[in-house]
């Protein structure tokens, strides 16, 4: 599994592949902090939840949990959903930011998807993000070979049964 933070507009919302199903994670709290502004969005999920399931609604109990890097630099378990649940969640939140995040979702899905078939384009994607946090070509420089380098190392390994 692979833990990922991404950007929508300004805020963060904590991402995890799961390599075994081949799906995207989403952190629900992070979404709705996004999508509400509110500073208790723990609070409104447990109240969304109790709605949720009153209206007769199988969304809440088919959420899961995977551990996630917390604002404490902790690994925590964490409310998750899957883009097909995240998805009817943001329908369940009234806010003027579910159009522009469904978007956004959607966007990621099809850069993932692309990168799925092209992998140069993570590459690509990589450069542009570095170079807009402000790092120098120089370091960036560095950074990807020294990802090629370990990549390298570790095929290796496996190569040679190590582990």
């Amino acid at each position: 599994m692979k833990n990922k933070i991404e950007l929508f507009e300004t805020n963060q919302v904590r991402t995890l592949w799961n390599e075994d199903e081949g799906e995207w994670y989403f952190s629900i709290i992070d979404v709705i902090e996004v999508l509400t502004g509110t500073d208790r969005s723990r609070k409104y999920w447990a109240d969304l939840k109790g709605k949720l399931k009153n209206e007769g609604s199988e969304l809440s109990d088919n959420i899961g949990q995977m551990k996630m890097m917390a604002s404490d630099g902790k690994m925590r378990l964490t409310d998750v959903a899957n883009t097909e649940q995240l998805f009817r969640l943001v329908q369940s939140i009234p806010s003027p930011k579910a159009e522009p995040f469904k978007r956004w979702l959607a966007q990621i899905a099809n850069e993932r998807i692309n990168e799925l078939q092209d992998p140069e384009l993570t590459i690509d994607r990589a450069l542009s993000q570095y170079l807009h946090l402000g790092y120098s070509e120089n370091w960036i420089n560095q950074r990807l070979k020294s990802i090629e380098i370990r990549k390298e190392l570790t095929d290796e390994w496996k190569r040679l049964g190590l582990k």
